[in-house]
């Protein structure tokens, strides 16, 4: 693309240096003919250079029309390995970011196909395996002008994506009342197709770094290469690591650390809510290298004093600790300084009402989970019910003294618990829900809202797909809409 701009921009300049020779070669004339002569002469060498000008924009528009349709040939036959990235533009930048996407997934050695959403189709959609939208909203929740012709003849139709897994990035500006109107309408409609999302859709506000951080962050895990270089460096604030402990000593799974981090004197006041994320950026002992950031759903509110996780110490392919989780919970020393700054996470903020509440989780996504019961035990909000799973009751019972004391004082009215080693058969928490169905169904019509915070990979699908069965696909569908069903998973 660069190199075809390069060699357009260079034609230009010896159009125009070509008519100015022209108008050169005949000024000399000027002095031996008449006035009306060198008029004539002037407008002639003004013609040709007109009619150069005109060939050029002629040449120019063929090789667009030509290279516009190679791309629909190459749409044509896409395979299961490439994954099609596609961008609704309306000033250019959703563009701009699809060719950063390209880049990373490049850099992490996947195929990928670029293309502007004008050019598909719903014979390339059902064709399609792993598609990631890129999608500007305009005006009052209007999609750009390049999507007029897609959001007509094909989301004006039904068919099976079942195939198909997708990702959305949502442009859009709160400013405006539909925000991120149509990045939300694109998403509905490809799942009552069938299709399946890769991750939840990111929304982003006014070009917010932090949400397109995000964006990068799953690109990392869709990869598998989480350690990319961030697109735009943030600027962090320094934390103090003050505790550390381990909270399943003997555990078949990887040790889970609950860690405690303190502004430092110099850090200025911070406050997040419920729902909010630490973004933290990791060192490498003995290296200076820049590293990729990383995210963990917080697991206190501003009342604790210090911003807490829940941290799986995980490891990569060679044997190495993964960069965030290595940094946490083993190479940075109690004292050491953390560099950390706070990700408001509105898509995850708790229900501005005192709804009922049912929280569901596994794994490390208890973090997400405990700071919401403790922002309802706060403000007296008791009609909650927590979906709970792990390993083994005995050694992953994360925070279980807690979730007890909740129960005795009542800020815990139900909860179910899913220990998946503690019996023959396999146990979910999936399972759990599809148990307590009648008495979900029966919450839900009194307005509880439900909260999924844990692990993409078999949580939150199979999750999902109870719920749907449980309280049906529309039915499930509208609480998204009005925002009573809710996800931070990863």
């Amino acid at each position: 693309m660069q190199s075809q701009e390069k060699q357009l921009r260079l034609n230009a300049l010896l159009l125009i240096a070509l008519s100015i020779s022209v108008v050169c070669l005949f000024a000399p004339l000027d002095q031996h003919l008449s006035i009306s002569a060198a008029r004539l002469s002037t407008a002639f060498s003004l013609l040709i250079s007109y009619a150069l000008f005109y060939y050029w924009i002629q040449v120019r528009h063929k090789r667009a029309h030509q290279s516009s349709h190679q791309n629909d040939v190459n749409l044509s036959s896409i395979n299961q390995e490439q994954v099609l990235i596609v961008y609704a533009s309306q000033t250019g930048y959703a563009e701009q970011l699809a060719t950063q996407t390209q880049n990373s997934l490049h850099q992490g050695g996947m195929q990928t196909r670029l293309c502007n959403i004008s050019q598909l189709n719903a014979e390339v959609l059902q064709q399609a395996h792993k598609i990631l939208f890129l999608v500007s909203t305009t005006g009052e929740g209007d999609a750009p002008d390049s999507a007029a012709a897609f959001t007509r003849n094909v989301m004006g139709q039904n068919f099976k994506l079942t195939q198909l897994h997708y990702a959305v990035l949502a442009l859009g500006d709160r400013n405006y009342q539909a925000y991120c109107a149509f990045g939300h309408q694109l998403d509905h409609w490809l799942h009552q197709q069938g299709a399946q999302t890769l991750f939840d859709t990111v929304e982003v506000d006014n070009g917010d770094d932090g949400a397109l951080r995000h964006w990068q962050h799953h690109l990392g895990v869709l990869s598998g290469h989480t350690d990319l270089a961030d697109w735009h460096q943030a600027e962090y604030e320094n934390w103090i690591l003050s505790e550390r402990r381990l909270l399943n000593p003997d555990s078949q799974g990887n040790p889970v650390y609950q860690l405690r981090i303190k502004p430092s004197a110099d850090t200025p006041a911070s406050s997040w809510q419920a729902g909010d994320i630490a973004e933290i950026l990791p060192r490498r002992p003995g290296s200076d290298q820049a590293l990729p950031h990383r995210e963990y759903s917080i697991a206190s509110i501003p009342q604790d004093g210090a911003v807490e996780l829940i941290v799986r110490q995980m490891q990569q392919a060679d044997g190495s600790l993964g960069l965030g989780s290595g940094w946490l919970t083993h190479y940075a020393d109690i004292g050491n300084t953390i560099a950390l700054r706070l990700r408001s996470n509105r898509s995850f903020h708790s229900p501005v009402n005192n709804c009922p509440l049912i929280l569901v989780g596994n794994g490390t996504g208890i973090a997400g989970l405990r700071a919401h019961l403790k922002h309802r035990a706060q403000h007296g909000a008791d009609q909650n019910w927590l979906f709970f799973g792990e390993r083994n009751r005995s050694k992953d019972f994360f925070c279980q003294t807690e979730i007890e004391e909740w129960q005795a004082d009542g800020t815990l009215s139900k909860l179910d618990l899913a220990f998946s080693r503690d019996q023959t058969q396999r146990l979910y928490v999936q399972d759990k829900l599809r148990e307590q169905a009648i008495e979900l169904r029966t919450w839900v019509a009194q307005g509880a809202a439900i909260y999924v915070c844990g692990s993409l990979e078999g949580m939150a699908g199979g999750v999902d797909a109870a719920l749907r069965d449980i309280l049906g696909e529309a039915g499930l569908e509208r609480m998204r809409e009005e925002g009573l069903y809710r996800r931070d998973v990863y």
